[in-house]
């Protein structure tokens, strides 16, 4: 660890420039990976969570559906319960002795009858509002598989271009590291900063007609002979990007 504080220690403001412009180059490259994937990761993630959100939706869906029929159930041995009633007064109503007994009896089959209308016509509520509850979970259904198709599309195209640029991912990464090595943290965490803020991921850019090569906007002649010179680190006074001179932004 001394040995690598040394090496940091010695290292001149040419080779820091020289070290910060190789490491854009291997970030520069890693993102171009990024872009290839594109937005597949994103829309990958988007599909399973929509998916996991039509799956607790079917559930649900399922659960009213069975809950529904349970009240039906309920309500047709209602009705025989209620049937089975009435034709037990019409019975007792026709061994009656006196018209208070039969006022009650006719009273009962008439309460019976009421709530076997009622039980019928909250059934016929519940079937309705089964049938309805049945195509949305076909539709549903219908739209859980157009997801997950898409899910395994794209779950294919991002497989593949994972597969066509891991390596080179992998090894821009070794490399990057083996260049952060060699850089003081104090500079690596300002370039780092910087290349966070910069829309295009650039924190080290060329001098490239007279202006900065991030912003564009124009240096002035002394700053530019001072970036030519390599002996301090200049950052653009407008987007705050490290700054080298063509001839170093030339090289690979």
């Amino acid at each position: 660890m001394a040995e690598t504080n040394e090496t940091v220690k010695e290292i001149t403001v040419e080779e820091k420039l020289k070290a910060l412009h190789q490491l854009q180059n291997k970030m520069t490259e890693i993102d171009k990976i990024k872009i290839l994937r594109g937005e597949l990761p994103i829309e990958v993630q988007d599909l399973e969570d929509e998916i996991e959100g039509l799956n607790t939706r079917l559930a649900n869906i399922k659960q009213d559906i069975e809950n529904l029929g349970n009240e039906i159930g309920s309500l047709k041995n209602k009705i025989k319960e209620s049937e089975a009633l009435v034709a037990k007064y019409k019975t007792q109503i026709d061994n009656v002795s006196n018209s208070r007994e039969f006022d009650h009896l006719s009273k009962e089959i008439e309460y019976q009858g009421l709530e076997i209308e009622l039980a019928n016509k909250n059934i016929r509520e519940y079937e309705s509002t089964v049938e309805r509850k049945e195509g949305e979970l076909a539709k549903t259904e219908e739209i859980l598989k157009e997801k997950q198709d898409a899910l395994t599309e794209k779950k294919e195209q991002l497989e593949e271009i994972i597969v066509d640029t891991k390596q080179d991912e992998e090894r821009l990464r070794k490399e990057a590291k083996d260049i952060e090595a060699i850089i003081e943290p104090r500079l690596l965490q300002a370039f780092k900063r910087i290349r966070k803020n910069a829309r295009n991921g650039l924190a080290v850019v060329p001098v490239e007609r007279d202006s900065c090569g991030g912003c564009f906007n124009k240096i002035p002649a002394q700053r530019q002979l001072d970036i030519r010179s390599r002996k301090k680190i200049i950052v653009c006074e407008h987007c705050g990007r490290i700054l080298i001179d063509p001839e170093m932004g030339a090289e690979k």
